[in-house]
């Protein structure tokens, strides 16, 4: 039996249906809830586990539980629903892959709850993001963006041409949303005073990159890399111009600084730019040997990325940065006076031998991610279940 596409040819159906709303929907609210709770971690401090980032971020469980169940159950039950021929099937139910992986996710997100309570219970305020039940956690949350995303990919793939486009947007936010928690996974290693080091690049590259080259070259539209480095940028911004204006004040204590309001993290990394540059390269070499067109890509994103990020960063150490639009100026409560991010200075550089051969690693890795995502995109190119 042939597999209907998205849009029935009777009727008056939506071109991306409502399960894959809410499945975009549950990855942007456990993006939201994560960067909201990180502020509201700098700027009231360790809250109740019931305070609005957290539900938030346990929404998102919830959200692609309801997609999830519903996509298998109609599957299972439904003998003849179109998507039964494009499915898999897992001890007795059949649906989506994107919907297992999904359901899967919700589970770990929902598990690493009472272990979060516990954890904070036990050691007080966050020292690190990453922390057992956090990654607990982000495991939980990165099967519902797997999820999301090869579910997506099966529709997109399976669509007819006047269905593909609206699909392919949608993915591409979601693509965006990858990136925009792959970053902030990295907060505490790519903060403005370590973006004089070849470390700050190397992080910042580390799957990052990888995410783009994949997304860009599975959903083959020209300038991918740019939407999803365009929604990177619109969250950051939104969160650094919205945020400030919320009333808050610290719980806990040491209290280093009297703040009034939440404290947003800093201006978004200028990705942006060789995001638009690597989409040209893409564009032009769709011919060439995956490890010549990796090495291309990579050492033009690095390139980019340094030429425009480094005097960004020279930039935003001086007061012309201390205002609402870069934020420079808001730290949290437990910042002191003394320490390098106070007082508007980089770390201490790196000696000239160690520096240049973290640029070398990070070149290397640049390249390795571009090759990595060129071959997992052409993968996602043929993902139908």
């Amino acid at each position: 039996m042939k597999v209907e596409t998205v849009a029935t040819s009777v009727g008056r159906s939506p071109a991306v249906p409502w399960y894959l709303w809410c499945s975009a929907l549950a990855v942007t609210s456990a993006y939201i809830g994560g960067y909201w709770d990180i502020s509201w971690h700098r700027s009231i401090g360790r809250d109740s586990f019931w305070s609005a980032p957290h539900m938030a971020i346990y929404a998102c469980g919830v959200l692609a539980g309801i997609s999830s169940a519903y996509l298998i159950l109609t599957t299972t039950l439904g003998r003849m629903t179109p998507l039964r021929d494009a499915s898999v099937h897992i001890w007795g139910l059949s649906g989506p892959l994107g919907a297992f992986l999904a359901a899967w996710g919700g589970v770990a997100m929902l598990v690493s709850a009472p272990f979060d309570d516990w954890w904070h219970n036990a050691y007080g305020l966050d020292v690190r993001i990453i922390s057992p039940p956090h990654m607990v956690l982000a495991a939980g949350f990165f099967g519902i963006e797997l999820g999301t995303i090869m579910l997506l990919l099966a529709f997109m793939n399976r669509a007819s041409e006047d269905e593909r486009p609206a699909l392919q947007r949608l993915f591409l936010y979601v693509g965006g949303c990858a990136v925009c928690e792959s970053l902030l996974l990295k907060l505490e290693y790519i903060a403005r005073p370590d973006m004089h080091s070849a470390f700050f690049y190397t992080v910042v590259i580390l799957g990052t990159l990888g995410i783009l080259t994949a997304a860009a070259v599975a959903s083959q539209q020209r300038w991918a890399c740019t939407i999803m480095a365009a929604v990177y940028t619109g969250f950051g911004v939104a969160f650094l111009w919205i945020l400030p204006l919320i009333p808050a004040q610290p719980k806990l204590g040491p209290v280093y600084r009297q703040i009034s309001h939440f404290i947003p993290w800093e201006f978004p990394l200028l990705v942006i730019v060789p995001a638009f540059a690597i989409d040209l390269i893409l564009q032009r070499t769709t011919t060439w040997r995956p490890i010549v067109r990796a090495l291309a890509v990579g050492v033009a994103f690095l390139a980019v990325f340094i030429a425009v990020q480094w005097p960004f960063a020279e930039f935003l150490m001086t007061p012309l940065a201390r205002n609402w639009v870069f934020g420079t100026g808001y730290m949290d409560f437990s910042t002191p006076a003394r320490s390098v991010y106070a007082r508007f200075v980089f770390v201490p550089p790196e000696a000239a031998m160690q520096f240049w051969r973290g640029m070398l690693v990070a070149t290397f890795t640049s390249s390795v991610m571009v090759w990595l995502g060129i071959h997992v995109g052409r993968f996602m190119q043929k993902v139908q279940r």
